[in-house]
């Protein structure tokens, strides 16, 4: 398993440039421990050296520091929440090159209570998330201890993080996330998901349709915040000091275009892929040993003592009323009643074979959405973890069969993942931290939403999950002028228009003037933001990477439409008709050439587009890359250079990015 995944307690390798100098006695000490216990033990007690920026801080310890010292390590540790949006790791007992000496009983409830004392200081509470003993050249055991601290937000600016959910038709999207929402395990039956549905179809179906929004919070304790006793959102946001989003998409491939439309303009950062482990996500082995096992049933009724009381009974049944027919015919008895046995046997196997394809081809369409599903989290690079679902209806070698197919399609040359099966805490703890950091471990959670097994290690995992983007991106997109992604628009009595969205960059308060576009006509009319909301709470100040909505008042509801932005008047946005991308084609029946004819998704924007140009080519087919020209057929769209772009038709898919762009103005 490759290094990132256990390098805590584990094996990393360590670049000697990189470590920094320890004590000769260290040295020996180390050198001592390893030569004695080398056989004992395969994991050398260190870790990757302490990195000076990031939100991990290594301490060897805390014990009864001067007021000065104090003062410093709590300016140390306004550094690493500010690293960490609001999150840091202190590892107790490790040396700043990643040696684990380990602290004694003692010395380590001296660290605790100073690190304690630490957080309260600078508005945080601590979490120790698991201790570990290290038999370190000594006969007394050390301990060495996790310990997350997490800062009390003001003014609800939490962390949040959201997490898209993928999965076929039937896998159980819907009732996890009303399970964890809502705090209560399902029936079994589906009553967990009715909070979830939008609209009456969804629920007589039990299938989700549409874009649907569901939240969970953490306190800075790392407890669950949820809709359970009785609490509202408002209350929830309140609580919170970290919160996951969930944003729950369609299944069925009827709906593939909101699925891709949830990916592509509501900028995830993680994705979710749940799978059912009673269909897994490959089913070629499975249909034949199915179709084997039905043929052989079928052959073995057609030789068994039932089958020659059920052939005697039907020839005499047959024999009576054909006898007419085998009269003329001049067959004899004996010839018509092999005659009629042979047609019930190729009855049987019709009528079993007729079983399995229609049984096969309902599976074959789910996973293949679900696999369908996995490419489209690949190709725009959103990390995934999968969880298995289900796990109550199937036997344990069921669900192993499960895990195996995923472990071996994660493992393919198009995905290149690391697999890391989630069995305890301790796995969960270290999924979260190394997958947040290396894009190749893809943690796999086996649980089910009615019994409740496993569904805590999906918790922990969550409450430790760290952001992806630092303080400083996130710093650099606040400077920036505003520019809000509108993906979702509603009318509200005595509020007036409403839009939901994402705000990509800048800040944006009550009261601000914008500027939204572009028309059909490419042009941007001015309006001023009359309120928001964040999470269905009143907020004051939205910014960069936060969805919210936003009231625009008496704002004409006709003149907005998806895939439009809302900007600072200051901008000067370009809007085009044509621009170009280099793409490549991922899949197409016979050749793609010009004029062909394809649904853009970049980013909030989604509208079919003409193939104008291939540049030095004619055609493409399945596999090639190229720089492609595509020209809007309906209105001009905002987009940016560098936008990551998917299309489709049909069958037809291909990724790609944007590199020029040709505005409106010189397109006419």
């Amino acid at each position: 398993m490759e290094t990132r995944v256990s390098e805590l307690f584990g094996t990393p390798v360590v670049n000697g440039a990189s470590v920094r100098k320890t004590a000769k006695n260290g040295l020996k000490k180390y050198k001592k421990w390893s030569s004695r216990h080398q056989k004992a033990n395969n994991n050398p007690p260190y870790l990757p050296p302490e990195a000076e920026e990031g939100n991990i801080e290594y301490k060897l310890k805390l014990v009864n520091p001067t007021q000065y010292r104090f003062e410093q390590l709590a300016t140390q540790m306004k550094w690493r929440l500010q690293e960490g949006r609001g999150e840091a790791v202190y590892q107790i007992g490790v040396e700043d090159n990643g040696l684990l000496v380990g602290l004694t009983e003692e010395e380590m409830k001296a660290s605790l209570r100073t690190l304690r004392r630490m957080a309260e200081k600078v508005g945080a509470d601590i979490t120790v998330l698991r201790e570990r003993q290290v038999d370190y050249d000594s006969d007394e055991l050390h301990r060495i201890a996790e310990v997350l601290v997490r800062k009390v937000p003001d003014d609800q600016q939490f962390l949040d993080l959201r997490v898209a959910v993928l999965g076929n038709v039937d896998s159980g999207k819907s009732t996890l996330l009303g399970v964890l929402t809502q705090g209560e395990l399902d029936n079994g039956r589906g009553r967990a998901r009715l909070n979830l549905f939008r609209h009456l179809h969804e629920i007589q179906t039990g299938r989700t349709s549409s874009i649907s929004i569901e939240i969970l919070g953490f306190d800075s304790t790392g407890e669950v915040v949820n809709y359970s006793e009785s609490r509202t959102a408002e209350e929830i946001c309140e609580s919170a000091s970290k919160m996951i989003t969930f944003i729950d998409l369609a299944g069925h491939h009827k709906y593939l275009k909101t699925t891709i439309f949830g990916l592509t303009s509501y900028c995830p950062d993680f994705a979710m892929l749940m799978v059912s482990a009673n269909t897994g996500i490959d089913v070629r082995k499975q249909t034949g040993d199915r179709t084997a096992g039905y043929f052989s049933t079928a052959l073995g009724i057609s030789f068994s003592p039932l089958g020659t009381v059920l052939y005697s009974t039907a020839s005499d049944a047959l024999l009576s009323r054909m006898k007419p027919f085998y009269e003329v015919l001049y067959t004899s008895e004996e010839h018509m009643i092999i005659i009629i046995i042979i047609i019930i046997i190729i009855i049987i196997v019709v009528f079993c074979f007729i079983h399995v394809i229609v049984r096969v081809s309902l599976e074959t369409f789910s996973t293949g959405t679900t696999r369908e599903h996995l490419g489209l989290a690949l190709a725009l690079k959103v990390p995934i973890f999968i969880v298995i679902s289900k796990v109550d209806l199937c036997s344990r070698g069921t669900v192993e069969r499960t895990v195996r197919q995923l472990e071996r399609i994660l493992k393919q040359p198009g995905c290149s993942k690391v697999p890391l099966l989630v069995s305890s805490t301790d796995d969960a703890v270290t999924a979260a931290q190394q997958f947040a950091q290396s894009p190749s471990i893809t943690p796999i959670f086996t649980l089910s939403s009615v019994s409740g097994e496993s569904l805590d290690l999906l918790k922990v995992f969550l409450n430790i999950l760290p952001p992806l983007s630092n303080s400083k991106e996130q710093e650099e997109l606040m400077q920036q002028l505003t520019e809000f992604q509108i993906d979702e628009i509603y009318s509200v009595p005595d509020v007036g228009t409403v839009v939901g969205g994402t705000l990509y960059s800048g800040i944006c308060r009550e009261g601000d003037p914008l500027v939204v576009g572009p028309t059909d006509a490419g042009e941007f009319r001015e309006l001023v933001v009359c309120s928001i909301q964040r999470n269905r709470s009143t907020c004051r100040v939205l910014r960069a990477g936060q969805a919210a909505t936003l009231a625009l008042g008496q704002f004409d509801r006709s003149l907005l439409r998806k895939g439009m932005v809302m900007v600072s008047p200051e901008m000067n946005p370009t809007i085009c008709w044509c621009f170009e991308a280099e793409i490549v084609l991922l899949f197409h029946a016979k050749t793609f050439h010009k004029g062909f004819q394809v649904t853009v998704h970049v980013g909030n924007v989604r509208q079919t587009a003409t193939v104008e140009a291939l540049e030095g080519k004619d055609e493409l087919r399945t596999g090639e890359k190229a720089v492609v020209r595509f020209r809007f057929i309906k209105h001009p769209e905002y987009l940016k250079l560098g936008a990551k772009l998917l299309f489709r038709e049909g069958a037809t898919k291909g990724i790609g990015q944007v590199t020029r762009l040709q505005p409106a103005a010189a397109d006419h």
